[in-house]
């Protein structure tokens, strides 16, 4: 299963990463640098398979968080640099949160519970509609404000399910 962890930060570099000698992924593959807030670099692989939430194009100088698997090994370099799953462009309009969520709709953490309607956009990746119930899935949670409970309670604008 999935453990999803995130880096927030602003976009200092965009490169090309050459990941074999195959001609056809030359170019396809990129490398991302974020600066952290506490001065630290990370990278990101940028891979095909990557999910951009609303298919934003990234610069330089955005501000972006991405999500990867805390299970995946990551060689040991510095900057790290970590398999970019999803790269969410930040807004202050909006919050995201990558996780699993349980049969009652709450996070694996335990800090925040959907409450969904059938109004609610529940969708794959490639932004077809999802028909189940998104339980017990790992889920991309686009949503605004929150209740203080704990956990925090809230009605998402958009729901991503991760198959």
């Amino acid at each position: 299963m999935k453990k999803f962890s995130s880096f927030s930060g602003t976009v200092t570099m965009i490169e090309d990463y050459v990941v074999s000698s195959e001609e056809e992924l030359k170019g396809c593959v990129k490398l991302m640098s974020l600066l952290i807030e506490d001065g630290t670099i990370v990278r990101f692989v940028i891979s095909p398979t990557t999910y951009f939430l609303d298919r934003v194009l990234i610069s330089i100088g955005d501000r972006v968080t991405g999500f990867y698997d805390v299970n995946l090994p990551v060689i040991l370099i510095y900057p790290p640099q970590y398999q970019a799953l999803i790269i969410v462009k930040d807004s202050p309009y909006q919050n995201v949160k990558v996780d699993f969520f349980n049969s009652q709709l709450v996070s694996s953490d335990g800090q925040l519970q959907l409450n969904i309607s059938r109004y609610n956009p529940i969708l794959l990746q490639n932004d077809q509609p999802f028909t189940l119930y998104p339980a017990n899935r790992n889920l991309l949670v686009v949503y605004g404000p929150t209740t203080f409970s704990i956990p925090a309670q809230t009605t998402p604008y958009k729901i991503i399910v991760i198959c």
